[in-house]
């Protein structure tokens, strides 16, 4: 979908019959009004030198919801004097980004520049990305991306090589209700006629509900302001604290299953447990769970955090793992989160150990490098005569028959590996006994296959 010029300053003037959200009527017109951006924006910065004197560049704008990208694309064809264009990798296909183009490269031959700003960029596959680059090449179009998601990630190489990368931060709870504030007192575009009276606490309560989303909070002060009832003739109306907590009951934090903020966040979490940090495991467990993570992913990454970071130093810790788990499917939520909740904080207190995770890598590793070795003769099984008449199973030793249950002298490996030692227990938790154990045994072994 293509968007009229903004040069006119369509979406950034003011018009107090709009019926516009409040999110969209209070989106800055200038620079100066830009909040929570002060590295990318801040006086002197060479973004702000650049979009001030209309020496523009094709960029990838990158950050979460409601951080001002569409805003600086908007501020950027303004003050470049350039056709503002505007498309959705969610809602367009190629032939309409070859429409677009078209057209920018009409303009472009009748002097007029275009920002074409693409949302959501990362959604275009590498075809679709690709039909930009030669415009962007030859000046047609300057390209503005707003992505989510990890540029490096996500974006080709050749569209990175192309653009610009800035950074865009999430907008600070602080920053957040100065906005709230300049939106009660803009009597043009904002609720400044409405007589809206609103105390400074719940504005804060709003800003940090919003999660750094700017459009978040606007929308939210705008269903208080609605919810709120009318006052007398000249009496303010008065939005109250409980009317905040209603409004503010169902939010949602800064989440997208899939996304970079998604693994990040469990990242956060596995890694807090790895730490034996069970207070930040237990916070990020928290944070997943009020973004909406699915609380069965969640369980069963904790059972892989028991098998891959406790192992054997605690083998209590993939049963409580997955008793939890079993108890989610029972209760469901919320009473099966305590559940798991409660092995969040088992798993990042209890001792540690990847000696299992280890130990299977490596033999896995040589399996890929020795190939298909033959199992040694006097291992095999010898199920019948003649199997036994060709050696299988000839010299084994039956290891509850030898002096403390281990036949010594015996080897387990092919021949052409010999002995290898895979799992190294640490002197952690129950890997203590199993280390003394299996270094007495191992030396033992070693010992009486010398003198064989």
């Amino acid at each position: 979908m293509t968007r009229p010029s903004m040069t006119t300053g369509d979406l950034l003037a003011g018009d107090t019959a709009d019926m516009r959200p409040l999110a969209e009527r209070m989106r800055p017109r200038t620079l100066d009004e830009v909040v929570g951006q002060a590295r990318l924006l801040g006086p002197g910065s060479a973004l702000r030198r650049a979009i001030e004197t209309g020496r523009v560049h094709s960029m990838i704008l990158w950050g979460p919801p409601g951080c001002g990208k569409t805003t600086l694309a908007l501020l950027l064809a303004q003050y470049a004097e350039a056709e503002f264009i505007a498309i959705s990798a969610v809602m367009s296909g190629l032939p309409e980004v070859r429409k677009v183009l078209a057209e920018a490269e009409q303009r472009f031959h009748a002097g007029i520049r275009t920002v074409l700003f693409v949302d959501e960029v990362h959604r275009f596959n590498k075809v679709q990305q690709d039909a930009f680059l030669p415009h962007i090449e030859r000046g047609t179009i300057i390209f503005v991306g707003a992505t989510t998601e990890n540029p490096s990630f996500e974006l080709n190489s050749a569209l990175l090589s192309r653009c610009r990368v800035h950074v865009l931060e999430a907008v600070s709870a602080d920053d957040i209700a100065t906005t709230l504030k300049r939106a009660l007192a803009d009597e043009e575009r904002g609720l400044g006629g409405r007589g809206i009276d609103i105390a400074d606490a719940d504005l804060q309560a709003i800003a940090g509900a919003a999660d750094g989303d700017v459009r978040r909070a606007l929308t939210l002060l705008e269903i208080a302001a609605e919810l709120v009832g009318e006052g007398g003739e000249g009496a303010p109306r008065s939005v109250g604290t409980e009317l905040i907590e209603q409004v503010l009951a169902d939010r949602t934090r800064r989440f997208d299953k899939g996304g970079e903020q998604f693994y990040d966040q469990i990242s956060a979490l596995h890694k807090s447990v790895r730490s034996s940090n069970p207070d930040a495991a237990l916070y990020w467990f928290a944070r997943m769970i009020d973004g909406g993570c699915d609380p069965v992913y969640l369980a069963r990454r904790l059972t892989r955090m028991a098998v891959e970071d406790i192992g054997l130093a605690d083998p209590r810790a993939l049963a409580m793992a997955t008793e939890a788990w079993d108890a989610y499917d029972r209760l469901g939520s919320p009473e099966g989160e305590l559940a798991l909740a409660q092995v969040v904080i088992y798993l990042a207190s209890t001792a540690k150990s990847n000696a299992a995770y280890m130990a299977w890598n490596n033999a896995r590793h040589d399996v890929r490098e020795y190939g298909t070795q033959p199992v040694p003769m006097h291992i095999r099984n010898a199920p019948t005569k003649l199997m036994k008449g060709l050696g299988y199973g000839k010299g084994y030793q039956y290891d509850h028959d030898a002096e403390g249950g281990v036949a010594l002298d015996q080897t387990g490996f092919p021949d052409e590996m010999g002995e290898r030692v895979y799992y190294q227990p640490v002197p952690r938790g129950m890997e203590i006994k199993l280390k003394d154990k299996l270094d007495a045994l191992r030396a033992a072994r070693k010992a009486a296959q010398s003198e064989g």
